[in-house]
C-alpha cells in the first residue's frame, strides 16, 4: 500500500460523510441507509442470507426536531437491533431445513412460537416486557451501581462536583471492563470482528472506493459515528449534567439520572452526529475517546466477514448520492 492509501485508510474523516450506519450481529451485519434497511448473514452452508426491508420517510417533526430525534433514534435502534439480533442467531441453527422451508420474515424461533400461543396484542407486550428487562438491567449497571458504590464513600459525597465526576469515572470503569471481558469470549470477538468490518465497509465507500474486499481490508476499522461512542458519550455528558443535580444521596441523584436521560441522550446524539461530519478541532475531540474503546469493541475482520458487510452495504446505498449525504 502507497503512502497516500494509507494516509486515506487510517483518516476516513477526510472523506465524505455517508448517512448510513449499521451494527455486528451474530456472523452478519445490519446496515441501515436512507431509504433500505439490509441484514445479512453468513448461514452455516457457506452462503450469505440477505434480507431488506424499506426504512420510513423522515418527515414527522419527532425524526427531525434537534434532541427529540435523538430519542426517537435510539429507540428505534434498540428495537431494530434486537429483531436482527434474534433472526441472526436462529439462520445459525437452521441449516438442516431446506431453504423453502426458511421463513422470509425477520423473526426469531422464539417469537414464533409466542405467536402461535398468543394473539398479536399479547405477543408484542411480551416482547416489550423482554426488552424494557434488559434497559432496566443496562441501567442498573452503568446508572445505578457507580451511584451506590461512590455513596459508600463518604469524602466524595461532600461536593456534588466530586461526586458526579467520580460516579463518572466509575461508570465509564464498567462500561470499559465489561466491553473487554465480554470480548474474552469466542462468539462475542466474532461479533466484534463483524462489528469492525462494518466500519471498514463504511469507510470504503465514504473515501469513494469501489467496495471490495481488497479496498475494504485496508480501511481503518474504527469511525466516529458508531455506537461505541454514543453509549461513552451518553456517560460522559450525564457527568457533567449531574453536576447540575444539587442532591447527594444515591437514590435521589439515581431517580434525577433517570429524569435526565432523555436530555442526556439528545444531546449525546447532536454531538456525535456532529462529530461525524465535521473535520473541526473540537469534533476531534469529542470522536478521541469512542475511537479509543472502539479499540475493544471492534477487531480486525477475515475477507469472508468484509464480505457479509459489502453485502450488508451495498442495497443501502441509494441511486441519488444526496439522499446520503449530510
Amino acid at each position: 500500500m502507497s503512502e497516500k492509501q494509507q494516509n486515506t485508510a487510517e483518516c476516513p474523516a477526510k472523506c465524505s460523510r455517508s448517512k448510513i450506519g449499521g451494527q455486528a450481529l451474530i456472523e452478519g451485519v445490519m446496515m441501515k441507509g436512507p431509504h433500505l434497511g439490509v441484514m445479512a448473514c453468513r448461514l452455516p452452508n457457506g452462503e450469505i442470507d440477505v434480507e431488506t426491508w424499506e426504512i420510513p420517510p423522515k418527515n414527522a417533526w419527532y425524526k427531525k426536531t434537534p434532541f427529540v430525534r435523538g430519542i426517537y433514534s435510539f429507540i428505534i435502534s434498540m428495537k431494530d437491533g434486537y429483531r436482527c439480533l434474534m433472526a441472526s442467531a436462529d439462520k445459525q441453527v437452521m441449516e438442516g431445513a431446506d431453504e423453502e422451508e426458511q421463513p422470509q420474515e425477520t423473526s426469531s424461533k422464539f417469537e414464533a412460537w409466542l405467536e402461535s400461543k398468543f394473539d398479536e396484542k399479547m405477543f408484542n407486550t411480551i416482547m416489550m416486557i423482554g426488552m424494557v428487562l434488559g434497559i432496566v438491567m443496562a441501567v442498573a449497571l452503568f446508572f445505578f451501581l457507580p451511584k451506590w458504590i461512590v455513596g459508600l464513600i463518604k469524602p466524595l459525597t461532600s461536593n456534588r462536583i466530586i461526586q458526579s465526576v467520580a460516579e463518572g469515572i466509575v461508570k465509564i470503569v464498567v462500561f470499559v471492563a465489561y466491553m473487554a471481558v465480554t470480548g474474552m469470549s469466542k462468539d462475542i470477538r466474532r461479533t466484534y470482528e463483524y462489528h469492525g468490518a462494518e466500519h471498514k465497509t463504511i469507510a470504503c465507500h465514504e473515501a469513494g472506493l469501489p467496495l471490495t474486499v481488497e479496498n475494504v481490508r485496508k480501511q481503518i476499522r474504527l469511525h466516529p459515528r458508531c455506537g461505541t461512542s454514543f453509549i461513552f458519550l451518553v456517560l460522559f455528558i450525564n457527568i457533567l449534567v449531574m453536576c447540575l443535580v444539587p442532591f447527594t444521596i444515591p437514590w435521589q441523584r439515581f431517580l434525577c439520572s433517570m429524569v435526565l436521560l432523555p436530555l442526556t441522550m439528545g444531546v449525546s446524539f447532536e454531538s456525535i452526529q456532529f462529530a461525524g461530519r465535521s473535520d473541526s478541532a473540537i469534533a476531534k475531540i469529542l470522536s478521541f475517546p469512542g475511537l479509543q474503546i472502539q479499540k475493544i469493541t471492534t477487531k480486525e475482520p477475515d475477507d469472508k466477514q468484509i464480505e457479509v458487510a459489502i453485502a450488508a452495504m451495498k442495497p443501502c446505498i441509494p441511486d441519488n448520492p444526496e439522499d446520503e449525504q449530510w
